[in-house]
């Protein structure tokens, strides 16, 4: 799962100019871990690493003064309910926005990124994102990201 890190990390950089309004990360860390029972496994000033199951990740790249965004990683081709879940609560701790309706476009971004291989949906204040792959070492890959912008719209 570590080769997929550098695709979040380009997706974070895409967020684009920063808020004022950007959480520190050591906050957005311990949010992260209450809203999902994730464990952090690797802690920086601006990111973290997190595991969420046997199968699937989570990544965070804190803001400041980029937006901030949280990306979810499944080892698979079809996530359990359970990696959607985990999403809306992670994309809830990072963006503020209702954990459901990230996990319902979570599943709307991976049914659409199945077809063609990457989909996004906008929601006011954060874009999800999400990928299909299959890596040549780890079979099938999910990845989702929440990523912040500054239209709260």
């Amino acid at each position: 799962m570590r080769a997929l890190l550098p695709v979040i990390t380009l997706a974070v950089l895409a967020a684009g100019p920063g808020s004022a309004c950007a959480q520190s990360c050591e906050t957005l860390i311990d949010k992260v871990t209450a809203e999902t029972a994730a464990t952090a496994t690797e802690r920086r000033s601006d990111y973290a690493s997190f595991t969420a199951g046997p199968d699937m990740t989570l990544s965070l790249a804190c803001g400041s003064p980029n937006l901030s965004s949280v990306g979810a990683q499944y080892r698979g081709a079809n996530p359990p309910d359970a990696y959607y879940e985990t999403f809306g609560r992670a994309g809830h701790a990072v963006t503020g926005i209702d954990a459901t309706t990230i996990t319902e476009a979570g599943r709307k971004a991976q049914a659409a990124a199945v077809r063609l291989r990457h989909s996004n949906v906008d929601l006011g204040g954060a874009r999800i994102t999400c990928s299909a792959m299959v890596s040549p070492d780890k079979g099938p890959l999910t990845l989702c990201a929440v990523i912040e912008h500054s239209d709260r719209s």
